[in-house]
């Protein structure tokens, strides 16, 4: 697991007690450091020979796609990958299923998102895998909205192209006259932070889905859930990621020789 900083992961602690409850000798370690060691970290981990798969997290979604040979369609079209894979041959292979892990998390809690209007805070590696989920699901509308407009706007005309029908803006991070409002940000993990979207305008009965794991209150749900929304966190969308990620790493040693 490799992500800055690393504290707040949750995967690692997941996936250890899988490998335990299957007897498996495996082990998932968190690692961290700063971005501009990265390319010293990444030597290491490229040699090392029984180091079988990464997961990614923030900030390193976009540097880690490029480090593979191979890269399934969902993590090419956005540009970052979550998860990485050595292949037999050599080389990495890439995916990404944060998307799928939040439209699994949505339809688990018994949420529509077809016909929808949503608000995407944060055009991110994380942020442009659920853009491009949300237009594939049916919403009718999608605004995106980031500190970078011009990433924002990057983002907006990506999705546009490959979902003509959904009708995909750039705007400020205002969830008012929405159904569905994320948080695709890191924006919530210290307790000093802003919020991320003006949440005073949210309605009653709106979705509010924040996918940070750590806290797993975060102040924007609090201050949703007291609006009346329906507050959703991000520990589920992790969750709904498991069995993809548990078949994309062969955890049980399907397809190698034991």
């Amino acid at each position: 697991m490799l992500a800055h900083p690393v504290g707040h992961a949750k995967s690692p602690g997941a996936f250890n007690a899988l490998f335990e409850d299957r007897g498996l000798d495996s082990l998932m370690v968190p690692m961290t450091c700063t971005p501009d060691r990265l390319e010293d970290l990444w030597a290491g981990l490229d040699a090392m020979q029984n180091l079988r798969g990464i997961i990614v997290s923030i900030p390193y979604k976009g540097k880690l796609l490029e480090k593979a040979v191979k890269a399934h369609p969902r993590a090419a079209r956005v540009g970052a990958a979550n998860v990485l894979r050595r292949l037999p041959e050599g080389g990495w292979e890439a995916d990404n299923f944060d998307g799928y892990g939040f439209v699994m998390a949505m339809k688990t809690k018994g949420h529509v998102m077809q016909g929808k209007r949503a608000l995407l805070v944060g055009a991110g590696g994380g942020g442009s895998s659920i853009a491009h989920c949300l237009a594939e699901e049916g919403v009718a509308e999608l605004t995106i909205a980031d500190v970078d407009a011009d990433r924002a706007e990057a983002l907006a005309a990506a999705v546009r192209r490959e979902f003509p029908a959904c009708s995909v803006v750039t705007g400020p991070a205002d969830p008012a006259g929405m159904d569905i409002a994320v948080n695709a940000t890191p924006i919530g993990m210290k307790p000093a932070d802003p919020l991320p979207m003006a949440i005073e305008n949210a309605r009653p009965g709106m979705v509010i889905f924040d996918i940070i794991m750590e806290p797993s209150e975060t102040r924007l749900l609090q201050e949703a859930r007291a609006r009346g929304c329906h507050a959703e966190a991000g520990r589920p969308m992790m969750d709904c990621q498991m069995q993809a990620w548990v078949d994309f790493f062969d955890v049980d040693r399907k397809n190698r020789d034991v």
